[in-house]
């Protein structure tokens, strides 16, 4: 038994270090990009993928709502998603969710949170979005938005799995 819960808090442990990794380097990307400056890129993959500079004053996908609403907006959903998560975490039992169910829910949330935080660092210390990762012709995002995608993707997936 002792065996088992050395395993559990070491997966634990090791989601919780994952998710940081991904903060870190997510931070520590953006502060290269922006030493880089605009005019600077690295070809990743030929001339397909790309670390560029890009500032991105909207929202995801580019969507343009930008301005002090946004950040504000962008506020709000992160103080209910870590009200959620800590909901979860301390609340009562919940009857609709298992242990298991309850502990994916809790690491993909925290994963959005994260990526949502570092994301929002950006705007209210810039005014915009630090991204550097361009898939030429398509799209420029970050580490933070694989993370919000992620989790947000595996998340609706497993909702519609689970109602199925």
């Amino acid at each position: 038994m002792n065996r088992l819960v050395s395993i559990i808090k070491f997966k634990n442990i090791a989601i919780a270090f994952g998710i940081a990794i991904f903060f870190m380097a997510d931070r520590a990307l953006k502060t290269f990009a922006l030493s880089l400056g605009q005019d600077t890129y690295y070809k990743i993959i030929s001339d397909l993928f790309l670390f560029r500079f890009t500032p991105n004053r909207y929202i995801s996908f580019s969507l343009p709502i930008t301005g002090i609403i946004l950040n504000i907006v962008i506020t709000l959903i992160i103080a209910c998603l870590s009200y959620y998560i800590f909901y979860l975490l301390l609340g009562r039992k919940n009857v609709h969710i298992n242990k298991q169910e309850k502990k994916t829910l809790v690491i993909l949330l925290i994963v959005i949170l994260f990526g949502a935080i570092s994301n929002l660092q950006d705007r209210l210390q810039y005014g915009y979005v630090i991204d550097y990762l361009e898939l030429n012709h398509f799209t420029v995002f970050n580490l933070a938005d694989v993370m919000i995608s992620i989790g947000s993707i595996i998340l609706i997936y497993l909702n519609l799995k689970k109602n199925k």
